[in-house]
């Protein structure tokens, strides 16, 4: 660890705090506790505010790993969790850490039978679970000897525990199991990726070096914390720092503003489907007030994005306070975009605006960061830098250098939980990571991405094409909720694949007054409309690239918590 990095000051606290090569996540927490104890930690807003301290926290924490231990949980014993955002999630994590066992972060989307399975496999003997599964558990898993409520409506509510005997400290190294996170992504049958503590801080304090933040920043975790993008990016990165963390409770745009506002929040993470929404909802205002003010708006935009970009200075924020304020964004510094491809215009757009806007890329596999878009020196086409002490290479690169990509380092997994073969397939003889995804490094080590291995086509002529790129031109369209490209089998004889396009429609685009009661999906009005962006679409596509076909669905598609679609069970 050298001088002159953003993890530089744990040298301070090493042989006192801790010992590895590492902290521990409760030996991270109980240093930002030492170093900030009295700044706020963890706040929400609903059903009524409830907030702590990082002192305040610890407190909790400890009493509730004493009460784990009470019951009999000891190093390495695994607990389930899961529920949505709040401030009971955040305890309940760390008490689990904290009594030295393994967290088991569980999807609360996801049905009792696949909990339960899940529950069952992971041999997790206690559950923290919130209101909406509390009851389901009466006739628990087979293995499962306790749950505890993560909320005050249900018994046994995490902030109402009894005294147990006093916390003993574990004796948990840093190379030791801290989580099993089940990641079903978009492939199919969920499998269980083991991630140690060094894992999980390794990643916490490398992707600093390409992204600063401090204990003034307030970030907002909104997307679901079991994953492991929200749970890096958002939860093990704000304790990191001694920052605050708001939760957010619902992914919907009146609640997500409300709380942008009131907490203040100036470190904002989410999908490209949000921040495609939000950016829409903006030039669908600018519209209205008519071409000249959108023209107008848009040119200082691109002059402001032209500036910050030759002399590094940001004066978007001054010029567009306006319109920050209309989104609530006003007060963000820098907006993160993960889990999927975002369109460089959005990118573009929301640097023009004055907000730093940093893309990423990591699996599940990887504590997930990888790479980060340093605010001062981005890449618009780019999902970032690899951070440091990240290797990586792209495996057998065509003409253009795509491949699929290899990572080692710190942060990568120790395998899949009970899956040997599984384990073994996803790494090469030498120790690589192979990710399944398709893309290329430049010069700089920055990433580029192309598309899924497995997803690939395979034209007539012979050219390779990844549906994702395609699918990118289609995000900013008002009129689709969700689209999906693949191949199709053309010619069976001679096994041609050509490419379609299922479209899920946006009812609120076609019947803004009443969407929910709209029933023409796959009328003749939004044939055309969709044929008209098709067109639109292929006309700035290579020809072996274009969409020869499409179809109208009546129902989304099934996606994964970071909103996602599972592609491969799409009929």
């Amino acid at each position: 660890m050298t001088n002159n990095t953003p993890w530089a000051f744990l040298e301070g606290f090493r042989g006192k705090l801790f010992r590895g090569q590492w902290p521990t996540i409760p030996e991270m927490f109980a240093i930002t506790c030492s170093r900030f104890g009295d700044r706020k930690a963890f706040t929400a807003y609903e059903p009524a505010v409830l907030t702590f301290t990082y002192e305040q926290a610890l407190e909790r924490v400890r009493r509730t790993a004493a009460f784990l231990q009470s019951r009999g949980v000891k190093p390495g014993d695994r607990v389930a969790l899961t529920g949505k955002n709040s401030p009971e999630w955040a305890l309940a994590y760390l008490a689990i850490l904290f009594a030295g066992a393994v967290v088991i972060p569980l999807d609360y989307q996801w049905k009792f039978e696949e909990l339960s399975g899940l529950i069952d496999f992971a041999g997790a003997r206690l559950l923290f679970v919130d209101e909406e599964k509390y009851d389901l558990f009466e006739a628990s898993s087979r293995g499962l000897k306790e749950k505890i409520s993560l909320s005050p409506s249900k018994p046994g509510y995490i902030l109402q525990l009894p005294e147990g005997k006093p916390f003993k400290p574990a004796a948990v190294g840093d190379e030791e199991l801290a989580a099993i996170m089940f990641t079903s992504g978009t492939t199919g049958d969920p499998k269980g990726v083991m991630l140690t503590h060094r894992n999980l801080v390794s990643d916490t304090y490398l992707a600093q070096a390409n992204l600063s933040i401090s204990r003034n920043d307030v970030f907002y975790a909104l997307l679901p914390i079991h994953h492991s993008y929200t749970m890096t990016a958002v939860f093990l990165e704000a304790i990191s720092v001694g920052a605050e963390i708001v939760f957010g409770k619902k992914m919907v745009s009146k609640q997500i503003l409300a709380d942008l506002k009131r907490g203040r929040v100036t470190m904002f993470l989410g999908v490209p489907m949000l921040f495609n929404r939000l950016l829409a909802g903006l030039n669908s205002g600018l519209r209205e007030k008519g071409p000249v003010v959108y023209a107008l708006i848009h040119t200082l935009m691109a002059l402001s994005g032209a500036v910050k970009k030759v002399i590094r200075v940001n004066p978007g924020k001054r010029m567009f306070g306006f319109l920050l304020e209309k989104l609530s964004l006003e007060h963000i510094r820098i907006c993160i975009s993960g889990g999927g491809p975002l369109p460089a215009a959005t990118f573009r757009q929301y640097n023009q605006l004055g907000i730093d806007f940093v893309q990423g890329y990591g699996l599940t596999e990887t504590s997930p960061i990888v790479t980060l878009n340093p605010t001062d020196r981005y890449k618009v086409t780019s999902v970032g830098k690899l951070i440091p002490r990240v290797e990586a290479r792209i495996e057998e690169p065509d003409e253009q250098g795509r491949g699929e990509i290899a990572l080692r380092g710190p942060m990568v997994m120790q395998g899949y939980y009970n899956n040997p073969n599984a384990t073994r397939e996803a790494f090469s003889a030498d120790g690589f990571f192979l990710t399944g995804d398709v893309g290329y490094l430049d010069r700089d080590d920055y990433l580029y991405l192309t598309g899924r291995k497995k997803s690939l086509i395979v034209t007539a002529g012979g050219k390779n094409v990844y549906p994702e790129e395609i699918e990118d031109h289609f995000q900013l369209y008002p009129e689709i909720e969700q689209i999906l490209v693949r191949g199709y089998m053309e010619d069976e004889r001679q096994k041609v694949e050509a490419i379609e396009a299922l479209i899920y429609p946006r009812a609120e685009h076609y019947s803004p007054t009443e969407p929910e009661a709209w029933q023409g999906f796959d009328s003749e009005e939004v044939r055309a409309s969709l044929q008209r962006i098709i067109d639109e679409v292929n006309g700035r596509l290579l020809p072996y690239q274009r969409i020869s076909r499409f179809r109208v669905l009546e129902e989304p598609m099934e996606t994964s918590s970071t909103k996602k679609i599972k592609r491969f069970t799409v009929q």
